[in-house]
């Protein structure tokens, strides 16, 4: 089966290895899905597959087009159903398999109920008209977040390399949609499949990357964007720069639980003290530095296998890690390290760069990043000079069409919900939207760390308000809950 992929899942791999008026542009004739036979690694329980065909580029809605995959896990209750709810799992990623896997960790029964839940495979992504950059194996296993500037010449040897991918990228037999396939058109194409569907509103659900989506979704298309429930939120400008050097911040603030836990349990051997457990992170990333484990990992490798490993919290993910630890402490081989089954790999990699490099213009000179590498090792010595390296994007052109931004004009119908501490979206970044937004959007946010909160962190303040607001259309106002479990 094909898992669906959240930037969780490629950042596993890797260790291992927004205003325009509303709907102004998006004037395109209303296309009807092809419903067809969903791929064999979709092919999941009472999962519908089509295809749509949407306009390439939205400004241009009679020119060429390109086609996006969808699917649909109907409402079994006709009674109760009120819509649809468009979903997004993060990313930017594959998103077909997700309403499965929604119903899989425990979205209410009442929710899948009352909504069709719709998974999309985002342009240039997956089933929809994917993207190539060419990618070597070596390419693809460097994923989406870059290696560890130990010193700050490997600022620089890096650059040589993400230079020749953006080349591939822009060189590639996919480059001429390059510049189309960007979050503002992905939400048209949302927009395109409420339309298709029939339905006069759709409501949204999305998390992590697709947190900026849902952003972008209810701000271009106010008039037809319903409840929008947005979760691990990304900052106001999505994932750019400086979205992705947030990831130095949400290593620090969401490490403490890790190092706590590690600390109340000594037969690791990982510090009786939390203040120990990070002394032991340092050390291993060092040791690591100077020579690889056994296994040959590296201490750029360690760095990225924490950093996902903060994703999820507990007892069994802590111990998980925790046995890591003590072997890479050891010299010992690693114990078994589950690895996300991901297809198509370079396909996306590639979609994922022509979305975050079309969406804003990144800083193309390499000092800048050398500058930022310099401060954040020092300001987040754990993940900074990694976060803040340089990306591809670098090297990419202007995007073909201003960003959009979070927009405090439309309906008050946007639901936030964030975890106090994150690794990849921590709550500074989150406020950012909460603020563009204005009084458009309230922000459930909740005592608990790791990346995903609603029916994933099981807080049943959380998921309860949430699920009262996609149910009866009653959002709370900004709101903490407490730690707890349902």
């Amino acid at each position: 089966m094909r898992k669906t992929l959240s930037l969780a899942a490629v950042v596993t791999a890797a260790a291992a290895a927004l205003v325009a008026a509303p709907g102004a542009s998006s004037a395109a004739p209303v296309t009807k899905v092809n419903w067809v036979a969903c791929p064999a690694d979709v092919a999941l329980q009472d999962l519908e597959c089509g295809t749509l065909s949407v306009p390439l580029d939205y400004r241009e809605p009679e020119g060429r087009r390109t086609e996006v995959m969808i699917s649909r896990l109907a409402s079994k209750n006709p009674a109760k159903r009120k819509g649809i709810l468009l979903t997004n799992p993060g990313g930017p990623s594959e998103g077909l398999t997700f309403p499965f896997v929604l119903k899989a960790i425990g979205l209410p029964q009442s929710v899948l109920d009352a909504y069709d839940v719709i998974g999309m495979d985002p342009r240039g992504l997956g089933y929809s008209s994917p993207s190539t950059c060419d990618l070597t194996e070596q390419q693809q296993a460097t994923g989406s977040v870059p290696p560890y500037a130990v010193k700050p010449s490997d600022v620089r040897a890096w650059a040589e390399e993400t230079k020749k991918i953006a080349q591939q990228c822009l060189r590639s037999s996919t480059a001429d949609a390059l510049p189309h396939n960007t979050t503002r058109n992905i939400a048209h194409d949302l927009d395109s499949v409420r339309a298709a569907l029939g339905e006069r509103k759709a409501s949204f659900l999305g998390y992590s990357y697709g947190s900026y989506l849902g952003s972008v979704y209810a701000t271009l298309h106010p008039r037809t964007a319903d409840r929008v429930v947005i979760d691990s939120n990304l900052p106001a400008t999505g994932w750019d720069v400086e979205g992705g050097r947030l990831m130095g911040r949400g290593v620090e603030d969401t490490f403490p639980d890790f190092a706590k836990w590690a600390a109340a349990h000594p037969e690791y051997g990982l510090g009786t003290t939390p203040d120990q457990v990070r002394a032991k992170y340092f050390d291993l990333a060092g040791r690591l530095d100077r020579k690889p484990s056994v296994e040959g990992l590296t201490g750029q490798q360690f760095r990225m296998l924490v950093f996902s490993g903060l994703y999820s919290t507990g007892d069994a993910s802590f111990a998980k890690m925790a046995a890591q630890w003590r072997a890479l402490d050891a010299d010992q081989p690693l114990p078994p390290i589950e690895i996300p089954d991901i297809s198509r790999v370079e396909s996306l990699i590639s979609g994922r760069l022509n979305v975050i490099c079309g969406d804003s213009e990144w800083p193309s000179s390499v000092r800048t990043y050398e500058r930022n590498v310099a401060i954040d090792r020092v300001r987040h010595p754990m993940f900074g000079a990694a976060a803040a390296n340089i990306q591809p994007c670098a090297f990419f052109p202007k995007p073909a069409q201003k960003q959009v931004l979070p927009s405090d004009k439309g309906p008050h119908n946007v639901l936030m919900v964030q975890n106090e501490r994150d690794p990849a979206t921590p709550l500074a970044g989150a406020l950012t939207t909460r603020r563009a937004f204005g009084d458009r959007a309230a922000m459930i946010t909740v005592d608990h760390g790791g990346h995903g909160s609603y029916v994933i962190a099981k807080n049943k303040c959380a998921d309860d308000k949430v699920t009262e607001y996609l149910l009866g259309g009653r959002r709370p106002n900004d709101t903490k809950c407490a730690a707890e479990t349902s």
